[in-house]
């Protein structure tokens, strides 16, 4: 049985992510989608959230098994019994830091491998960092994420934006 773990932060997923999750589970027996519970970089929804969102995203794929995970990516994959990783690529740019990152996983464990799944062209404009942005603009997200996760972004971002002093804290290791 080939498993695959497909590792990001996912905050918040969108339907480049499900994209690349779905085709990656047509392509493996068994795809492990990881969202990483602290990455270096501010997150508007902590892990439990973002597994929710994961959850219900793959719901009908019966051989998705979603996790959290902290630590290197490639100790997670070695504990899920998985000899590849799959991340997705949009642009140049990303492709640029995923080859960096492929050879760094690949000096750490040599018996797992990177491969890389191009994104359907039209969600190669979207990114998690985007569509937050849109979204706190007051801009439409909804041909970018499914329906609970742009009510969840909405509801989110005016908790961050109300004037009562009970705003959200933002999740970072670099606080």
């Amino acid at each position: 049985m080939t498993v695959a773990v497909y590792p990001g932060s996912f905050d918040p997923i969108h339907y480049g992510h499900i994209d690349i999750a779905r085709r990656a589970a047509g392509l493996f027996d068994k795809l492990v989608w990881a969202a990483y519970d602290r990455p270096l970089k501010n997150l508007l929804f902590n892990a439990e959230e973002r597994i929710a969102f994961m959850r219900a995203a793959a719901k009908d794929v019966a051989n998705i098994e979603i996790v959290s995970y902290s630590g290197l990516t490639v100790e997670l994959a070695r504990r899920m019994g998985a000899k590849v990783l799959v991340r997705g690529i949009r642009v140049t740019y990303d492709f640029e830091m995923e080859y960096q990152t492929a050879l760094m996983n690949r000096q750490l464990a040599d018996d797992i491998d990177t491969v890389p799944l191009f994104t359907s062209l039209k969600y190669a404009f979207v990114s998690s960092s985007i569509l937050k942005e849109v979204a706190f603009a007051g801009g439409r997200i909804t041909e970018m994420v499914p329906p609970y996760v742009e009510e969840a972004l909405k509801n989110r971002l005016a908790q961050l934006t109300d004037d009562r002093g009970d705003k959200v804290k933002m999740i970072s290791l670099q606080e």
